[in-house]
């Protein structure tokens, strides 16, 4: 499967803080890493970044400071748009499948009227109910128009996969697409594992933000990293039993799978080949799925 990567915005700034020590404050590098996946009869997305609506302030939705204001490149930033560049309708996209629904997560959902969203239900349960005030700040149900086609799945049944248990394939979603439990930054927060050229890609959602808290030996992440990831977890053991599988995962199988996250420009640029502020655009040899 042909996979293309799309950097959907962000509101997570970045600085010496964040990216680590430098001499002076470097620009933004702001990114939702998502993917467009080119499956044998649809298109499938990974995670959708804030959609249109969160940059034209329509309805209430509430998102802090707006998308608007924190996306270098605008609306045309949004999955949708990179998605028509790319030579497709919204309509391709028959399939999402989320690492979780926080707010610049799932802003896009209502984009794609065509596609069935894919996720674990303990991320359903927990974001329906919005019980707690981080719970009120992340899930913002005004972005859900796309409810009635949420397709949901318990998060401990499924098969092993690279050392992890209850991996999960997706009711009409091509078999390379995998939804892999990591729990801990949300209840039901998942990774989501797609088979491409050269093997195994694994989007490991907020699991982690930055590439060196998963190095195998001595890792560690920055100053301002780490005080997020303390702010926005649900569960410090769940998320750290969960930093400490991916470890695993690099360590024994790092030829085999391709781990990164959404907010890691790093990662982004060099899976992608491009800046993060670099649009995808269609090629030639780009075909259309049926």
């Amino acid at each position: 499967m042909r996979v293309h990567h799309l950097n959907c915005a962000s509101h997570c700034a970045t600085g010496r803080l964040l990216d680590g020590p430098s001499l002076f404050y470097p620009p933004p590098r702001r990114v939702c890493h998502c993917l467009l996946v080119e499956g044998p009869n649809a298109l499938v997305l990974v995670d959708t970044g804030f959609g249109r609506a969160d940059h034209l302030r329509s309805g209430n939705r509430a998102t802090p400071k707006a998308a608007a204001d924190h996306s270098p490149r605008g609306e045309a930033q949004t999955a949708v748009r990179q998605v028509e560049a790319l030579g497709y309708d919204a309509r391709d996209v028959r399939h999402i499948v989320l690492t979780h629904l926080d707010f610049d997560h799932a802003g896009g959902l209502d984009d794609f009227p065509s596609a069935a969203v894919h996720l674990l239900d303990a991320e359903e349960k927990a974001a329906t109910r919005r019980q707690t005030m981080l719970d009120r700040i992340r899930y913002r149900p005004e972005q859900w128009e796309s409810r009635p086609r949420w397709v949901t799945y318990p998060w401990s049944e499924g098969e092993p996969w690279f050392g992890f248990e209850c991996v999960r394939r997706l009711a009409g979603v091509p078999p390379g697409i995998l939804l892999v439990p990591l729990p801990g930054h949300t209840v039901g927060h998942a990774g989501v594992a797609v088979e491409a050229d050269g093997g195994w890609l694994l989007h490991a959602g907020d699991a982690y933000f930055h590439h060196d808290e998963i190095r195998p030996h001595r890792p560690h992440g920055t100053t301002g990293l780490r005080a997020l990831e303390r702010v926005m977890e649900k569960s410090r053991p769940a998320l750290l039993h969960t930093q400490a599988r991916l470890r695993d995962l690099m360590r024994d199988h790092s030829d085999e799978v391709a781990v990164f996250c959404s907010h890691d420009p790093r990662a982004f640029e060099e899976l992608s080949g491009r800046p993060v502020d670099a649009l995808a655009e269609s090629h030639p040899e780009v075909e259309r799925a049926s």
